[in-house]
């Protein structure tokens, strides 16, 4: 990695775009990084500079001109409609955004490396999948709405981009789902109710990327300039009966249906948000290959899934036992799928 690297880092208003350029700036090599979003984070910068574009315009191209940037870092795609301020808005930042930005890496004379970070959301999630999706895989069924086809269109976009400027070193990152104790997405955001909804006679495997590992991965990224598209996630699988038992949570059973109609319940209620993708995940699971990270990428996560997940679990307060009863209430009010009347389901017990 040569010296006095200029890296410009999309996305840092959001607690994970933060954290990561600061711990870009600090590595050796690095000599500025430049932050960019339509608004300041609220946390410290630290050494890192902040400049306040919207990527979904042609400003983002003047601002790598000025900066001379040579490597961007673009964790922009975003999963949280809520924090975009509504769907619409966020489909413009991912999709829009995302081309803005690599139409202005296409016109620099500066730029020779692109870190996309992506998710695992690109394989979805159906009862067609193979155990293990590989990076040369292709989803069973196209995502048609949401997040889903945003990482979709983005990923197209890009692969487009690494075709027209050969000269510049292309990284993708699918990411599994990221956890911590920070982290805010719709599945840590489901994973937090007091007590859990589940698809009835569905088990789903889970794979997981502590929130360190993300900046460790998106670091090494850029200090080894390895092209190439990457399945990123801890070693192994949890399935989500295993981290029920784990949490000590209890559960309500739902037909699918009714699941997807408590979705909706929960996100008027701001408690939660069970977007298509999630729910598909939820009902059918995913698990991903990761031989390619550790043998071409050259990275190994600190933390496996179970451990990834042993840590965001700690952070969990107790359920308050009044919960079961709420959420079973609601569960009430819902068609069951196969009668089409309400339904009263059973709650199931977690481990304390």
């Amino acid at each position: 990695m040569s010296a006095d690297r200029t890296v410009l880092v999309t996305g840092v208003s959001r607690d994970l775009g933060r954290t990561f350029a600061r711990t870009l700036a600090g590595l050796p090599g690095v000599g500025r990084v430049i932050g960019v979003d339509v608004v300041p984070p609220r946390g410290d910068l630290g050494d890192v500079g902040f400049v306040r574009a919207d990527i979904r315009t042609p400003v983002i191209a003047k601002v790598i001109a000025k900066e001379d940037v040579d490597t961007v870092v673009h964790m922009s795609v975003i999963a949280t409609p809520g924090s975009a301020g509504g769907r619409g808005t966020m489909k413009e930042l991912n999709v829009i955004g995302t081309m803005q930005l690599l139409a202005a890496c296409q016109k620099s004379e500066t730029v020779r490396q692109l870190v996309v970070k992506s998710s695992t959301t690109a394989y979805g999630a159906s009862n067609r999948d193979p155990a293990m999706f590989t990076e040369d895989m292709e989803p069973r069924r196209p995502p048609r709405t949401g997040y889903a086809k945003d990482v979709s269109e983005v990923e197209g976009y890009v692969r487009g981009f690494a075709r027209r400027r050969p000269d510049v070193a292309v990284t993708m990152l699918r990411c599994a789902n990221v956890i911590g104790p920070r982290v805010v997405s719709p599945l840590t955001s489901y994973l937090r109710l007091p007590v859990l909804p589940t698809v009835l006679g569905f088990d789903p495997r889970l794979q997981f990327l502590h929130e360190s590992d993300l900046y460790r991965v998106l670091a090494h990224a850029v200090v080894t300039e390895r092209a190439g598209t990457f399945n990123v996630a801890g070693e192994g699988l949890l399935m989500l009966s295993q981290a029920l038992r784990r949490m000590g949570r209890a559960s309500v059973p739902l037909p699918g249906l009714a699941f997807g109609g408590l979705g909706s319940a929960l996100k008027s209620t701001r408690a939660a948000d069970l977007p298509p993708e999630l729910v598909a995940l939820l009902t059918f699971g995913r698990g991903v290959d990761t031989t390619r990270m550790r043998e071409q990428l050259g990275f190994e996560p600190a933390y496996s899934t179970a451990e990834a997940f042993a840590e965001f679990a700690a952070s969990l307060p107790p359920a308050p036992r009044r919960a079961e009863r709420a959420l079973a209430t609601l569960a009430e009010r819902l068609p069951a799928a196969d009668e089409g009347r309400p339904r009263l389901l059973a709650v199931t017990g977690g481990e304390s």
